[in-house]
């Protein structure tokens, strides 16, 4: 008997002596930095250069569907113009994530940031002071051209002043930052510049870099946002943050035919579902910034999405109700 209570004592000890450690190693983890090179990247004042910048914000690379304040939801799914102050939650396992204010003000927003900065938080996901950026953007292999595109374009938004509380995360939140979450850089050399046409090519630039498809439509581990299931096959589950009595579930974009969401449909009724909107209140899509993109660009997406690995995978359900 006495040989099983010094067992039992010793593993308590162990366990607690294990238990200790980790709590200490969070904290002392939760302000770790990282270094990235700065992008040779500088703001244009071309009328041209902004014109294609507003157009991706407020378009395919959706800045306008994420970086708005709560109150201005309805809005940014209608595709209306909206400020871009920032304070969209994001809810999930580990607590809430918000978006940042990206106007011109330089005490809550990225007035006081150069463009390198601003172009190393896009491209390599580290923020001024070395921390990483939790991987909610799609933009590592964005071409030069079209991110010194997008900060030319926000330099010209007026300030406007809203702090924002960037996250607020539980313990569990606290040992995913300390362990888990780590910038996520391009996948090779990003390209100077892209041929904008119709071609699947150019589909697979906007639906892997630009409008992130692939980030949505593709199973990820919910914690550190790790792919777990074939590209464009769906079945990526997210709580809607309008509605948060429901779920939605990605529907399966491959050409499959028989689980292929979109297998039956033509060009035509491809790019018609985008200029509908929102059809489903509710969803995380962001079908206003979404119905903003040219025919030209919704014909290369759909060609791109044509070509992509068939995966047999049944989306029985793609609105659930939450549980609880």
């Amino acid at each position: 008997m006495n040989k099983l209570r010094k067992i039992i004592m010793w593993a308590g000890i162990v366990l607690g002596s294990a238990l200790i450690l980790l709590v200490a190693a969070v904290f002392m983890l939760q302000n770790r930095s990282f270094e990235a090179p700065y992008p040779n990247i500088s703001a244009s004042s071309d009328s041209s250069v902004i014109a294609r910048g507003k157009h991706l914000a407020n378009g395919p690379a959706h800045c306008s569907g994420c970086h708005f304040a709560k109150e201005d939801i309805s809005l940014a799914l209608n595709g209306e113009r909206v400020e871009l102050k920032g304070g969209f939650e994001f809810n999930l396992p580990f607590g809430v994530v918000r978006t940042g204010n990206i106007t011109s003000d330089k005490e809550t927003g990225i007035g006081n940031l150069s463009d390198k900065e601003i172009a190393r938080i896009l491209r390599y996901g580290v923020f001024p002071d070395g921390k990483a950026v939790f991987d909610f953007m799609p933009f590592h292999d964005l071409s030069d051209e079209d991110l010194t595109a997008i900060i030319s374009y926000l330099r010209t938004l007026p300030p406007v002043h809203n702090a924002i509380v960037p996250r607020e995360i539980n313990f569990l939140g606290k040992a995913v930052v300390s362990f888990l979450i780590k910038p996520v850089g391009p996948t090779g050399e990003p390209p100077k510049e892209t041929q904008i046409d119709s071609t699947s090519a150019y589909g697979k630039y906007i639906a892997h870099s630009v409008a992130n498809c692939v980030g949505c439509h593709t199973e990820r581990n919910m914690m550190t946002g790790a792919f777990i299931g074939e590209p464009f096959s769906g079945g990526f589950q997210m709580p809607s943050e309008e509605k948060p009595e429901l779920i939605f579930t990605t529907p399966n974009l491959t050409p499959d035919p028989e689980t292929g969401k979109i297998f039956p449909w033509t060009e035509d009724v491809f790019i018609h579902r985008f200029r509908q909107g929102v059809q489903i209140a509710g969803t995380p899509m962001p079908w206003g910034a979404f119905k903003n993109m040219t025919d030209l660009e919704l014909k290369a997406v759909y060609r791109y999405l044509q070509t992509v690995d068939p995966v047999h995978k049944k989306i029985d359900q793609v609105v659930s109700k939450a549980e609880g």
